[in-house]
């Protein structure tokens, strides 16, 4: 299906702190309970907002220490936009800073596999199962992409509301009996859920970048650039070409080639550890390759 090659792709959680209630001896006679026993105590200043493009560690011990923090920041920020109903909000500002912060850390490590193991090596279990499958997609998509200097030729813009792709996905996938963390994954790594516009170099086309021909053949008469027709045209794709009963083959089949089949895997696996994944991964924004290293193009502080 797809053939392109892929230019791949801390605001700390305030925590409430209640009062120990400090009580007197009993009703008739005990000494009346001061101020500072009665009064919460005031909640600690949330932490800044990690600057967009500022500077990341180059040191394992650093780059560690960034991760952890990052994820124990960015799952309680997703906690709170999730209840506040991502089908009629977006993001709001501390899940789109920490969930960029966090690719960038991922990307730094693809760039090196000494600096990786060094890095996971210090990581606590739960952050290093997800930073060693992430930096593992992010760095087999970068074996894919072809550097591109050219970058007025990618057009880009806002994605539709993280609750209605999320529907969209869980829909197509129970229709075709597919997975929906794999359409997630293949529409995030394919055009990071919608917010790449234009074509890619082989002329495949749409959030979930079908080619036209495969498009006819699957699309059920759907828009291509639809995102819950291109949805349900991937499911119908991917159930066609053998999956569920083995998604390898499926994937290949979507684009034939084993990095990019063991990215989506990668991803897909990470949304069924933890569905918070996908929230962040919803945030993750576009980087070219270019011959001067990677440019981001969406998102806060974007360069372009």
């Amino acid at each position: 299906m797809s053939k392109r090659r892929y230019f791949a792709l801390t605001a700390a959680a305030v925590l409430l702190v209640a009062g120990c209630g400090g009580g007197g001896d009993d009703e008739s006679g005990g000494t009346p309970p001061s101020p500072a026993a009665t009064t919460p105590a005031p909640s600690p200043p949330a932490a800044p907002l990690p600057e967009p493009n500022g500077k990341l560690a180059k040191d394992p011990e650093g780059l560690a220490a960034d991760l952890e923090r990052t994820h124990r920041a960015l799952g309680p920020a997703v906690d709170a936009w999730v209840r506040s109903d991502p089908g009629r909000t977006g993001p709001p500002d501390a899940v789109v800073h920490l969930a960029l912060r966090q690719q960038r850390l991922y990307r730094v490590l693809a760039g090196d596999s000494g600096l990786e193991r060094r890095t996971i090596a210090r990581l606590s279990g739960a952050v290093a199962g997800q930073t060693r499958d992430n930096v593992t997609a992010v760095a087999k998509l970068r074996e894919l992409a072809k550097p591109e200097d050219d970058l007025g030729k990618f057009r880009t813009r806002e994605p539709p509301r993280a609750g209605v792709l999320l529907k969209h996905f869980k829909d197509a996938g129970k229709r075709f009996g597919i997975d929906w963390r794999v359409l997630a994954a293949i529409m995030l790594v394919e055009t990071k859920y919608g917010r790449v516009k234009s074509p890619s170099w082989a002329g495949a086309q749409g959030p979930m970048q079908f080619l036209p021909a495969t498009w006819r053949q699957f699309g059920m008469g759907g828009d291509i650039h639809d995102p819950r027709d291109a949805v349900m045209g991937a499911a119908n794709y991917l159930e066609s070409s053998g999956a569920p009963d083995d998604y390898r083959r499926a994937l290949h089949a979507y684009n034939p080639t084993p990095l990019y089949v063991e990215a989506v895997q990668r991803h897909a696996r990470r949304m069924r550890k933890d569905p918070r994944a996908f929230y962040a991964y919803y945030n993750w924004q576009v980087f070219v390759v270019t011959t001067r290293g990677d440019v981001r193009i969406t998102g806060p502080g974007a360069r372009r």
